[in-house]
């Protein structure tokens, strides 16, 4: 069995942040046919992202997993909106969650799925932490189904 955990933050000032675009993946696999749904389990964290390292070891322990079975699903600044990277031990430059997660689990060596978020003008740029922070545009969450899509058809030939 494999698990995917959409990583994000609790609460609904949080629900349409960039930094939630992992929860916002796992929600969309949970509205999909029950056949997709036997081959994986989802689960959305509970925590704030700084701390996912908790939760998720809570999960591969009750769940006795091998951490080559465990996916993380999480936004990636270094990536562009509309691309994303199916990875594993493999992530961006910086990113508290997955910092979290490595040093909880002491192991890189898990699979990621790094949804690009940063749709930034090259001028004005805003700082990371402070974008993640904020909702997507309506343009911008209405572009993630064809992203999600996507991500699950490759996803398919992996699982």
């Amino acid at each position: 069995m494999h698990i995917i955990v959409g990583l994000g933050n609790p609460g609904s000032k949080y629900k349409n942040n960039r930094h939630n675009v992992g929860q916002m993946f796992v929600d969309y696999l949970k509205n999909q046919s029950a056949g997709w749904r036997t081959k994986i389990k989802t689960v959305k964290t509970d925590v704030f992202m700084n701390q996912s390292g908790s939760f998720v070891k809570k999960i591969v322990s009750d769940l006795e997993l091998r951490i080559s079975d465990l996916i993380i699903a999480h936004d990636d600044l270094d990536i562009p909106l509309g691309k994303f990277k199916i990875q594993k031990g493999v992530g961006p430059k910086l990113h508290n969650g997955l910092e979290s997660i490595e040093n909880t689990l002491g192991t890189k060596d898990f699979w990621r799925i790094r949804i690009g978020v940063d749709n930034r003008p090259a001028e004005n740029r805003i700082d990371g932490e402070t974008y993640v922070l904020q909702d997507f545009t309506k343009e911008e969450k209405e572009s993630l189904s064809i992203i999600f899509l996507k991500i699950k058809a490759q996803l398919k030939h992996l699982l």
